[in-house]
This record gives C-alpha cells, sequence and structure tokens, in this order.
C-alpha cells in the first residue's frame, strides 16, 4: 500500500490538475442534476463553510460550523431553520462524507494518515460522523441534526475512485458504484464543489474556508 502522503499527495494533485489530464468526464444532461436542494435554505443567516483542502489527519474541521451555530444560538437566539450552514467537502477531506463500511473496505485511516483516538490506530470507521441520533454535537450526525447540509464533490469523486481503483486494482466503474452507494446518508453529490459554492453565494451565503 502507497504511504499516506504518496496517496493523499496524488490525490490532491490529479483533482486539481488541468482538466485535460484527467480521464473524460461522462457528459451529463443537465436535467439530470436536481438543483432543488437550493430551495431548503430560508434562514435569514447562511453560511457555506469550504472543506475542500483541509488535512483530516490533523484535526476534524466540525467544529468550526459547529462554532458558526453554537454563537448565533447564544448571542441572537436564533437556530436552524432561521440559521443555514452548508458544508462543502471536496478533494482530500472526502473521507468526512464516507459511510464506516468505506472506511473499512478501503482502508481510508491508513491512506488518509486518520487514526482512531480510542485505539491510536488507522481507523477502520468514520471518526467523524459520530453517534446515531446526533447526540455528539462536533460530528457530521450531531451536525445534520442541526439542520447542517453537506454536499459532495463529483469531480472530486472522479479523482478518488480513480486513486482507489488503482490501489485496489479494481474497475474505476465498480469502485465508483460502491462508493456512491456508501455516502453518508444526507449527502448530496454536486456536480462540481465550485459551482455549488457559487451558487449558494448567489442565495445569499456568505463563505469561509476552513
Amino acid at each position: 500500500m502507497p504511504s499516506r502522503r504518496s496517496f493523499v499527495g496524488a490525490l490532491t494533485a490529479f483533482a486539481g490538475a488541468p482538466f485535460a489530464l484527467q480521464p473524460p468526464p461522462a457528459r451529463t444532461a443537465a436535467a439530470d442534476w436536481d438543483m432543488t436542494w437550493l430551495d431548503r435554505f430560508k434562514g435569514t443567516h447562511k453560511q457555506v463553510f469550504d472543506l475542500g483542502s483541509f488535512d483530516l489527519s490533523i484535526d476534524t474541521p466540525l467544529r468550526v460550523p459547529t462554532n458558526y451555530l453554537d454563537t448565533f444560538r447564544e448571542v441572537y437566539r436564533l437556530t436552524p431553520p432561521e440559521v443555514n450552514v452548508a458544508i462543502g467537502v471536496s478533494r482530500v477531506a472526502f473521507p468526512i462524507n464516507a459511510s464506516d463500511a468505506l472506511w473499512q473496505a478501503f482502508a481510508l485511516g491508513e491512506r488518509w494518515g486518520i487514526k482512531d483516538p480510542e485505539t491510536g490506530k488507522p481507523a477502520t470507521r468514520n471518526i467523524f460522523l459520530g453517534a446515531a441520533g446526533g447526540g455528539e454535537p462536533t460530528t457530521v450526525r450531531g451536525l445534520q441534526a442541526r439542520g447542517a447540509f453537506f454536499w459532495q464533490c463529483n469531480v472530486a469523486l472522479g479523482a478518488v475512485v480513480f486513486q482507489l481503483a488503482r490501489a485496489t486494482n479494481r474497475p474505476q466503474p465498480e469502485v465508483r458504484a460502491q462508493i456512491v452507494a456508501g455516502l453518508n446518508p444526507g449527502v448530496t453529490l454536486v456536480a462540481s464543489h465550485a459551482m455549488a459554492v457559487a451558487v449558494v453565494q448567489e442565495r445569499g451565503f456568505t463563505y469561509m474556508k476552513v
């Protein structure tokens, strides 16, 4: 298995490479991309958190949107749906959106250099997911319980599929189908992170890179 640095470095380089260097994407009709998810955001205060380049081996990026929601509650006594949070996942932040099954099947903890705090060993579960029911605040499920919306960039997913298919010597379509089916419940696959960041700002979101 390649080292964590070489695997994530290759993923970052591949995802950020000029489009001509990537395998040509399948042409998709506009009607195939359901954009109605944008209509759920009715709050007065809206912020998108860009996790595209956050190094998950160092810390969790989820404290930042949690702090945003906490302080709006404390200062203005406002909570969702009056306050909206969108969390954009792209590039190296992909494991946040992956189910426990994907972490185990593709050794994401080892490939991304993410250790399980309970064992000190490479994680074989999504350590960012949290308990069912959302009782842990600084987790995916904790934020989803408070109305946070998670998306996954399709362009970046292509880079993940390419790297994992090559690492596991499996066909890309097979790996892609497994990964898309194994995204966390509630995650929306968007055409591209760049476009999603743009369109939510057109809907009144402010932007923060984490």
